[in-house]
């Protein structure tokens, strides 16, 4: 293991620069102005796998973005295991909030500051270059790899469930390996074993066939952005219950071991206050910040719209108001009924002032890991070996939809390995990877192949 080590150190800064060739593609899965740039992405990932020299290396088009597929197999009676991951971005806005821009990767403060960065193309980039160290020094590959890489993961994956039926048996695995998730805190390793599911919804009300003026209309029409606001106020409890009827029938609770588990997790109410810069915390009465945000189910409005946002003040009775709201799903809730239940309240809510239409737009389902899995035992003693201490267990609030769909279809259990942080800021301006962690993750990935097998014997 030593020279895997070395090559890791001795590459530690062409590797960067590959991942920023990476980063500089603005490849946004959720507008079509940059298909092209997804396109690029997927070759670029096509062309690092290549200079691999393994078994097989595809793009393989779906009906939506390619999914870059290969495999390594040279043990046929050692585990297989499915790398995971995604090269799509969300979009950068608002861009006035960067302090560099999002598509040039900058360095600042040991952090790397770029779009995609944790999220997640440095953190499945490192599994390559784990890969290369095996493969550049002549190093024997200790178990079979797989690498499933999408465009489309932050749209809701919506092709990849169909990709994996269709390729079911080229896919078969004994597990996957996922690093799309977050460590608790800096120096900290932790291990992921349970996310949240997802339901993403849209309603929109409309009042009269055109905005009216206020003055004139006001008080004898009623207004959809009013009646958005009383129908958004009833979806929640002054306790953070939810009000939809029937939303917590199959919400499984938290077990006391896992009341246990986040006790003995280090987070500092305090410190979570400053760094959000808020005076208080709200949530769901009768559990604690981590439980609420992991491990209990939540609904939030994500979007808002109506009337005049433009500079100054327009009297205007808008026509129309909507909303964007999530809903985030713990074992063993299902997306699809949870869409239901939604849609059959908000249209129970809305008054006949007013006409409602609900879209549902993507989810997944919540995933547990089994802890008994001996690839966690592998996974704890990677992170034990590369960070000097034993890795936490923990509950995430994110989703990732397509990891229920491995279990699913794959009948596969997910192998969560974050490095990112809390504090990477996904999905937002100034999103970053700590230089330390992007190099310590290669090193986690290899020391994780290398003793994977000997859990499984």
């Amino acid at each position: 293991m030593s020279d895997i080590i070395s090559y890791i150190e001795e590459h530690g800064q062409d590797f960067e620069q590959e991942l920023f060739e990476l980063l500089r593609i603005p490849s946004i899965s959720t507008s079509s102005d940059h298909k092209d740039d997804i396109q690029e992405a997927a070759d670029f990932l096509v062309e690092r796998l290549e200079e691999l020299d393994l078994d097989k290396v595809e793009k393989i088009q779906t009906d939506g973005h390619p999914v870059v597929y290969a495999e390594y197999m040279p043990h046929p009676d050692r585990p297989t295991v499915l790398v995971y991951g995604h090269y799509d971005v969300q979009p950068p806005d608002p861009l006035e909030e960067w302090e560099t821009p999002p598509f040039e990767p900058t360095i600042r403060d040991g952090r790397i500051f770029a779009r995609g960065s944790a999220d997640d193309k440095g953190q499945v980039y490192t599994h390559l270059k784990s890969l290369q160290a095996f493969r550049e020094t002549g190093t024997e590959f200790p178990v079979n790899i797989k690498f499933v890489l999408e465009g489309e993961e932050e749209i809701g994956s919506p092709h990849l469930a169909p990709f994996l039926k269709e390729h079911k048996e080229k896919l078969e695995t004994d597990m996957v390996l996922v690093s799309d998730t977050a460590m608790f805190a800096e120096d900290t390793p932790s291990i992921t074993y349970g996310l949240r599911g997802l339901v993403y919804m849209e309603f929109e009300l409309v009042g009269p066939n055109r905005d009216l003026h206020s003055g004139v209309f006001g008080g004898a029409v009623d207004n959809p952005a009013n009646v958005l606001c009383e129908m958004i106020a009833q979806l929640r409890d002054d306790d953070g219950q939810i009000q939809i009827p029937g939303f917590y029938d199959k919400v499984r609770d938290i077990t006391p071991e896992e009341r246990e588990a986040y006790r003995k997790l280090p987070f500092d109410e305090e410190e979570y206050k400053k760094e959000l810069d808020i005076k208080a915390l709200n949530g769901e009465e009768g559990y604690t910040t981590l439980e609420r945000s992991s491990a209990r189910p939540s609904l939030d409005v994500n979007g808002l719209w109506s009337g005049y946002q433009g500079e100054g003040a327009k009297t205007v009775l808008p026509a129309k108001a909507g909303a964007k709201v999530s809903m985030r799903l713990v074992p063993d809730q299902d997306p699809n009924e949870i869409a239901d239940l939604f849609r059959k309240h908000v249209e129970n809510l809305a008054p006949d002032t007013v006409s409602i239409e609900v879209t549902e737009h993507h989810g997944g389902f919540p995933a547990m890991t089994d802890p008994d899995f001996y690839g966690l035992k592998a996974a704890a003693e990677a992170y034990e070996d590369v960070y000097g201490k034993e890795p936490l267990f923990k509950r995430e609030g994110g989703s990732i939809p397509i990891i229920a769909e491995f279990k699913k279809i794959l009948d596969a259990e997910s192998i969560l390995m974050g490095f990112s942080l809390e504090s990477s800021k996904i999905h937002s301006p100034n999103e970053n990877f700590l230089q330390k962690d992007f190099h310590r993750a290669i090193k986690t990935s290899a020391k994780f192949f290398e003793v994977l097998h000997k859990y499984k014997e």
